[in-house]
């Protein structure tokens, strides 16, 4: 029997497994990076070691730091989580070659479909390794990183002029990430579906399926929002995806839980890869099928068998990814602290932070996971979607509202989603919001600012005479308030102010009455509901000189590389990628603004920079200037103005 696991994970996904393991009796261990040392998964565990390292994002790919971690707190078995070492073989068997026991599939299985190509081939599928020959005929197609996974390595591309580049973008960032710059091209299905089968194998044989997720809404070919089960399938379409994960499952001798991933357009399923380890989304299958796949990873590794057939499905799951992240800027990952991160009940809720928690640079910007189930597909969207408008998510940017106008979408209320929705459809989701929270958010921080700051912590010893506020919302608007203290409370135009205190404003609006709750936080943001606003001076401040082209930086990262070539003096087109940064497992990349030529270049491979650091200066190409026609000759009018 197991008595102690070491997680060889972080975050969400660490907290996740010492749930299970702590209901089950079994005692847990940490392992952290420096970055990581106060982090929840380390607060939470019954013991902790530091995995020594300089780069806090190498740390956790450290094998034998982490197996010399389980053996000096005395664990007696190793869970590897997802992501860093999850589908590494040689870390599987060198924990098994420490005598600790592996809770994850055979280091053979995991070898074999490591390589998306050899994964191919077992399923009977040949893959082009051979980027070269890829011709106008077979685009669009899509670049991808022969191991690891996550969207880490990925290029679609339908210019064949654009290949090259896109391959060598490709392999640099698969190199990165795992260690592995091999690559190889598929036919990009357009359209398509992102649609999985759960399997969990036991060592006497018998292999379940536990369903299918559609994962269709995804950002930069990562996962946004999932489902359980995927809608729409037809009972043959269905089958075959069945058929086809099982022989995945029994081609390798797999044992544990894994995940079979397709590609379904024109109800074909297209086979991608199987993934050898836990699913960030695998709760939604839980909710559906009533199991703790983490305690039944435990189970299957002590040895235990599985019954017959798993339990039959009820209902329906989906769940949400809530991200550090602001998806109107590109996608860009936030950092700062989470002063606050509340759901209401009713829902699960998979979190790696706590309240006061600092978001880094280093790993991935996930917040959280919430996962609604209810009976129908219906109420399960509108059970989520009304926890996530509930919610309180204090500190810096999430994609909070992008998840509430997703889940509210026509097509996704249908299940018509397909891959390609946030690239339809991102400007719609992130548009600014102009509801009445909205509206009167400013307000609300006003006069609950005004009444804490009175002496008494009444408004009777404020000044009588109208009083003025100014914010700054989150997309970058500017709002002014204007207000009286009476005698009788706070009067506003526009609303009739009911009640007041520090921390919640009642206001009738339209004879509507309205509750806002308030929280204000040291670093001087205001939290409104889930509206954030600065407070600006009464004055507004002289603008900030910067150089027209200049590149800053978006956000808090490393400098993975340099246009090939690149020096001060360089010419350079509008679009063109300059400087590429690294975070939060993301690349991003840095382009010149207008065509022009570089007059300075900051950016160094393996440097640090905070957000809106100079990266580069383009010096705009001045327009030429437009041809002047030559002056019109007028007609003469008479003998005497006629020319001689």
């Amino acid at each position: 029997m197991i008595q102690s696991v070491l997680v060889a994970n972080r975050g969400e996904i660490a907290c996740r497994i010492f749930r299970t393991c702590r209901d089950l009796g079994v005692s847990t261990v940490a392992v952290y990076s420096d970055a990581d040392a106060s982090a929840l998964h380390v607060r939470e565990a019954d013991a902790a070691v530091r995995l020594p390292g300089a780069a806090p994002t190498d740390t956790y790919l450290r094998g034998e730091l982490i197996v010399k971690a389980a053996l000096t707190a005395g664990a007696d078995a190793v869970h590897p989580g997802y992501g860093f070492l999850s589908e590494n073989a040689d870390f599987a068997r060198a924990v098994r070659a420490a005598g600790l026991v592996w809770i994850g599939p055979p280091p053979e299985a995991i070898e074999a479909m490591a390589s998306k190509t050899r994964a191919k081939e077992l399923m009977g599928i040949a893959p082009l390794t051979d980027v070269t020959a890829v011709t106008e005929a077979d685009l669009p197609v899509l670049v991808k990183a022969a191991a690891g996974g996550g969207g880490r390595g990925m290029r679609v591309v339908r210019d064949l002029a654009a290949l090259d580049a896109e391959v060598a973008a490709a392999r640099a960032e698969a190199l990165s990430a795992f260690g592995d710059g091999d690559v190889f091209v598929e036919p990009y299905v357009e359209g398509g579906r992102h649609v999985e089968v759960q399997v969990l194998a036991d060592t006497h044989g018998t292999v379940w399926m536990l369903g299918t997720r559609d994962c269709s809404l995804q950002r930069r070919h990562q996962k946004v929002i999932e489902e359980a089960p995927a809608p729409g399938l037809t009972p043959a379409l269905r089958s075959r995806l069945y058929e086809l994960a099982e022989r995945a499952a029994r081609s390798v001798s797999y044992v544990g839980a894994g995940t079979v991933e397709f590609l379904v357009a024109d109800e074909v399923p297209h086979f991608l890869e199987m993934n050898t380890r836990l699913q960030v989304e695998h709760p939604v299958t839980e909710a559906v099928y009533g199991l703790d796949l983490v305690a039944l990873q435990l189970r299957i590794a002590e040895g235990h068998p599985l019954t017959a057939t798993p339990p039959e499905p009820t209902g329906h799951a989906v769940e949400a990814r809530l991200y550090a992240e602001d998806p109107g800027a590109g996608w860009a990952p936030q950092t700062g602290t989470l002063h606050r991160l509340s759901v209401p009940g009713g829902v699960r809720l998979d979190t790696g932070y706590a309240d006061g928690d600092t978001v880094g640079v280093h790993y991935d910007p996930m917040l959280a996971k919430v996962i609604a189930h209810a009976p129908t597909r219906a109420e399960a969207l509108r059970k989520l979607a009304g926890a996530l408008e509930r919610a309180a998510v204090h500190g810096p940017v999430t994609n909070r509202e992008l998840l509430l106008r997703s889940l509210r979408h026509p097509e996704v209320v249908a299940g018509r989603m397909d891959t390609s929705f946030y690239d339809r459809h991102l400007p719609d989701l992130t548009a600014a919001d102009s509801g009445w929270r909205t509206r009167w958010a400013p307000l609300a921080a006003a006069l609950a600012d005004a009444h804490g700051r009175s002496r008494f912590g009444g408004f009777r010893t404020l000044r009588s005479q109208p009083q003025l506020k100014r914010y700054r919302g989150a997309d970058g608007t500017e709002h002014e308030v204007r207000y009286t203290a009476t005698r009788e409370g706070f009067a506003a135009d526009g609303a009739r102010v009911l009640a007041v205190a520090p921390d919640r404003v009642t206001l009738d609006v339209d004879g509507v009455r309205r509750e806002f709750t308030v929280a204000a936080y040291g670093d001087g943001r205001v939290y409104v509901g889930q509206v954030a606003l600065t407070p600006l001076p009464l004055l507004p401040e002289p603008t900030a000189r910067q150089e027209p082209g200049s590149l800053l930086a978006p956000m808090p990262g490393t400098v993975t590389r340099v246009a090939d070539g690149l020096t001060e003096g360089a010419r350079v087109s509008a679009g063109q990628p300059l400087v590429w940064l690294e975070a939060m497992k993301m690349e991003h990349r840095v382009t010149a603004p207008a065509s022009g030529t570089l007059t300075a270049l900051h950016a160094t491979p393996g440097r640090q920079v905070e957000v809106g650091a100079l990266l580069a200066v383009v010096e705009p190409t001045p327009p030429s200037p437009t041809p002047q026609e030559p002056p019109a000759v007028q007609e003469p009018t008479s003998r005497e103005e006629a020319p001689a």
